[in-house]
């Protein structure tokens, strides 16, 4: 597993990519509200990602100076251009331009990853939010095209109502999976390893399959 600190550009947010040799494909992490890319759930899903063969790129969203004004954390078009950024810099990459991608979103960042997927179109090819806030999509869940899972906790109940209603709207393949007696952050014995198979088994079923790019 090669493992790199680096950057993405142009605003230098610092980033953290794990790639196996070979990879299946490679996976997207948008951190939730007040999160960043040290986050110990989004890094405990990137680490099984990678034992399954999926490269994966963790990186924060927002520059320090822009952490310190809350509503950053809610602003779901900027943290989807920050998206768009990595994707950018991804392409540029020699040995992962030509990776599948998935986008994998918790909290905010689950909105941020589905408006992405929405604008970069076929360039997804899977979607996972995990405790998401899909809602705040808005009319960007109608335009979302890659097969998406929602993931949220049974005992989380108002943002279980808000997945439902935002499930409703998608138009792509979708699944909704509901993790017994979980709340929101999944701390339950078994909870978080329970959202982690389900991520596992949707990525591989809908990465693993597509071609690389030449």
């Amino acid at each position: 597993m090669r493992r790199l600190e680096t950057t993405i550009s142009p605003l230098g947010l610092s980033a953290t990519l794990r790639a196996p040799d070979d990879a299946g494909g490679l996976i997207v992490f948008a951190h939730g509200s007040g999160s960043s890319r040290l986050s110990p759930r989004n890094v405990a899903v990137a680490e099984v990602l990678g034992e399954q063969g999926f490269a994966t790129l963790l990186f924060d969203l927002l520059t320090e100076a822009e952490e310190g004004d809350r509503r950053n954390v809610f602003d779901i078009p900027l943290l989807a251009d920050r998206l768009l950024d990595a994707v950018r810099w991804i392409e540029g990459e020699s040995g992962l331009s030509e990776l599948p991608l998935g986008l994998f979103g918790a909290s905010t960042g689950a909105a941020a990853a589905l408006v992405a997927a929405a604008r970069l179109g076929t360039r997804i090819a899977a979607v996972v939010s995990r405790g998401g806030r899909p809602d705040l999509a808005g009319d960007f869940l109608r335009d979302v095209r890659a097969p998406t899972l929602l993931i949220v906790g049974e005992a989380d109940r108002e943002v279980l109502k808000l997945n439902e209603d935002a499930f409703a709207q998608l138009r792509c393949k979708k699944a909704l999976r509901i993790v017994p007696g979980a709340t929101h952050l999944f701390p339950e014995p078994g909870a978080l390893e329970t959202a982690i198979e389900f991520t596992v088994e949707w990525f591989g079923a809908h990465l693993a399959g597509v071609p690389k790019a030449d």
